[in-house]
């Protein structure tokens, strides 16, 4: 039997969440970061640390038998075939798995509908264009058995809206129709894991959770699971927000996510941000 290996290109947030399963299972892991003071920590976490961009891949993708893709594209495209195309093109063939993480950014506008993996792609931002033209280059490489993976917004540990409503600095930002899908971070273990037990190459997923809402109600939410008043609203035309925040509201879109659970049996352990807010507030006050 195959000793599996994952090489995990740019090791971050979901990737981690990812790694407890499958090292549980025997796999071992190998974890790209850019911070040569992030080694320590993948090591403490079972994950064998490498830097990158920087430090030789050629002996890991050759042993490696499952991909994950974590890396944003640039401008330049994406930063993983940039390096090592020729590479993974060599190793595709002998590869069991390769996951690439994508957004549901490249549904671009919806005007709050819903969309699905076969609605047409059509990103409103530059962000979302890039992530189309990524995907389609990793879907390019024949033979490679890839499945994408869209994901909504993210939470979980460490990324929640906690802390800004302790601080007094959370605000619900108005938006006439606006709403998101969000997932949260475990559940994206939960389906990357499922994915490498019943792989089926070619096969794009939208990962979210089944309550679609907007932002200021899950402020609100937050808020009253602390005890504290409603962070005030705000305008979005006249609030004080960076263009990368503001961007994110260039799209309104409910995303579904039967395939998840039709094609891999996923059951949502935090199937609405109310179960996901109430878990990460449980895990702050859990005693260390």
């Amino acid at each position: 039997m195959t000793h599996k290996h994952l090489l995990s290109l740019g090791h971050g947030y979901s990737a981690s969440a990812l790694a407890p399963h499958l090292l549980a299972q025997g796999f071992s892991i190998t974890g790209t970061t850019r911070s040569s003071d992030k080694i320590a920590a993948l090591e403490a976490a079972g994950v064998t640390g490498v830097l990158w961009p920087g430090g030789d891949l050629d002996a890991d993708i050759t042993r490696a038998t499952h991909l994950l893709i974590s890396p944003a594209p640039t401008g330049d495209g994406d930063p993983v075939l940039a390096a090592f195309r020729d590479q993974i093109t060599a190793q595709a063939p002998n590869l069991e798995w390769a996951g690439y993480l994508s957004t549901t950014g490249v549904y671009g506008d919806a005007q709050g509908g819903w969309v699905d993996e076969t609605s047409p792609l059509k990103p409103s931002t530059k962000r979302g264009q890039m992530r189309v033209d990524a995907e389609a280059e990793w879907q390019s490489i024949a033979g490679l058995p890839l499945h994408i993976f869209r994901l909504a917004g993210i939470y979980g540990p460490g990324r929640g809206p906690f802390a800004k409503v302790r601080a007094g600095t959370a605000r619900r930002i108005l938006k006439e129709g606006q709403v998101f899908s969000r997932i949260h971070v475990e559940d994206i273990a939960r389906v990357l894991a499922a994915s490498i037990a019943q792989p089926r190459p070619g096969a794009v997923y939208n990962l979210c959770d089944d309550d679609p809402a907007p932002p200021q109600d899950v402020i609100a939410h937050a808020a009253k699971l602390l005890g504290l008043p409603l962070p005030p609203e705000a305008d979005f035309e006249s609030a004080d927000m960076t263009p990368m925040a503001r961007s994110f509201y260039a799209e309104s879109k409910r995303v579904r996510n039967d395939r998840i659970k039709d094609e891999l049996g996923v059951r949502l352990q935090y199937p609405d941000y109310r179960s996901g807010l109430a878990a990460l507030l449980a895990l702050e006050s859990a005693p260390r």
